[in-house]
């Protein structure tokens, strides 16, 4: 019998789960700071009620009641939340807050860009919102992230704290909400989330076969442009040159001096130190998230440094006003709109945990796992199903470097390279494997591709989420 299968409404099995969920609710002694989830009424700068339902609370990990507190914005599926499935979404950095692909990418709602006035910053609907179909944890961690907060910060802070945080966190907030324990569950990140979220998983799967309760319907996860083998970089001088981004003279001579190796380069190869020096200038005046897209200078791009250097200070305090043309606009809005008083009491933030807020905080955090590859592998051997999309015009994670660390789980091709379309246009392009995991590039995408072109990602994941071929 395959394990991954539900059990049946109707079986004993099952009627035993909801009861023994029901009596762990009962034990779980809920004091003042520990009561879960809140409903919104409704957003400022969001015109009349909310068209969807969304709920936001805490979830306490610690022992103590103050100790750790996960933050979290819960929006129910909007067609039939009953059935649909079940997914918690993880921002990247690491210490970005799930706010990003709540307001940004894969939410209901979106900042309306106009210029800043000093009133507050508008919100509307999101047509392309994943929500549509899939009911979405949007968490902050690991803890210091946006409203999460514990004592002491930095003890929370590494990849292996962020994947048991995760785990407890889940295996909690489902005991409150044990309607969604049988729904179908999957677990969706981008960027650094590539290296905590299989990990994640394969907790979560060991969990559910030592027997730990509730039991988590898992099904699998979707990725994009994840970071997985921290060799993403060597890949970045292949991808430039078939964009056009630097000379066939430059590209040979990186391979011949550097001999594929970008990364870690004797300090004594000054031909190849070099070529990189060059190569850097070339793409100096880029947006490496989306080469297509303006360069503005912000917190992301300070991100893409801090792989290779420490910064000490925080990266969102570095943030200034970028030009309104420019994507990251909205980000700039979210600060204004999140540091109202009135827009954290409808959110119910508790007063006094969170000063000033920041997208993305990514100090004080221990590197502990060193490339997701083996996750990948153990999840592919338990027969998970996986969505490995890149935004093809990103040159931080190139899809080449995620199509390498594919070809290297060494599995049969079930579905050859081929079109997908949106609307008889060409969406991106795509290949299955026969451990269940689908590529597929989007065309024309950056970094975080439900971001940049929600009109195509919205069809890709409704098919994949639905079991359908992209």
């Amino acid at each position: 019998m395959n394990k991954l299968i539900p059990p049946s409404h109707n079986s004993p099995h099952y009627s035993c789960q909801i009861l023994l969920s029901l009596v762990l609710l009962s034990l779980h002694m809920l004091t003042p700071l520990e009561a879960y989830g809140s409903k919104v009424e409704q957003l400022p700068g969001f015109q009349g009620p909310l068209p969807f339902e969304l709920e936001t609370g805490y979830v306490g990990l610690g022992e103590a009641n103050d100790d750790m507190q996960v933050f979290y914005y819960f929006v129910k599926s909007e067609s039939n939340p009953q059935k649909d499935p079940l997914m918690l979404w993880l921002s990247g950095g690491p210490g970005c807050s799930s706010f990003s692909a709540l307001f940004y990418q894969i939410g209901p709602v979106a900042f309306e860009i106009k210029e800043y006035d000093g009133s507050m910053p508008g919100l509307v609907s999101r047509p392309q919102s994943w929500t549509k179909l899939c009911s979405i944890i949007f968490v902050d961690l690991p803890l210091g992230t946006g409203f999460s907060y514990a004592k002491n910060v930095t003890d929370h802070r590494s990849d292996w704290k962020l994947v048991h945080q995760t785990h407890q966190f889940l295996r909690k907030w489902l005991i409150e909400h044990p309607e969604f324990l049988s729904n179908e569950f999957y677990i969706g990140g981008d960027s650094y989330s590539g290296i905590p979220v299989p990990a994640i998983l394969q907790e979560i799967s060991n969990g559910n076969e030592k027997g730990h309760q509730p039991l988590i319907n898992l099904q699998g996860y979707l990725l994009g442009n994840p970071i997985t083998t921290y060799r993403e970089e060597n890949y970045q001088i292949q991808y430039a040159h078939g964009m056009g981004l630097i000379s066939d003279e430059l590209y040979a001579s990186l391979q011949r001096n550097c001999k594929g190796e970008y990364i870690d380069v004797d300090s004594g190869n000054e031909l190849c130190l070099r070529d990189l020096q060059y190569f850097h200038e070339c793409l100096s005046a880029i947006n490496e998230f989306n080469i297509l897209d303006s360069n503005c200078e912000d917190d992301e791009h300070l991100w893409r440094r801090s792989l290779t250097q420490e910064l000490n200070e925080s990266l969102s305090s570095r943030l200034t006003v970028p030009e309104l043309s420019c994507k990251i606009y909205g980000y700039y809005l979210a600060t204004k709109w999140i540091s109202n008083e009135s827009v954290r009491k409808a959110l119910h933030i508790r007063e006094g945990t969170i000063g000033k807020w920041e997208r993305c905080y990514m100090n004080d955090f221990e590197y502990d796992i060193f490339g997701s590859f083996e996750f990948h592998a153990n999840l592919s051997k338990k027969g998970y199903r996986s969505l490995i999309y890149s935004g093809d015009q990103d040159a931080v994670v190139p899809f080449i470097s995620t199509q390498a660390w594919i070809r290297n789980l060494n599995y049969s091709i079930v579905d050859d390279w081929r079109p997908w379309f949106v609307k008889d246009q060409v969406g991106g392009y795509t290949r299955t494997y026969s451990n269940r995991m689908t590529f597929a590039t989007v065309k024309g995408s950056g970094h975080t591709a439900p971001e940049y072109t929600p009109e195509q990602c919205f069809p890709m994941f409704t098919r994949w989420i639905s079991n359908l071929p992209l």
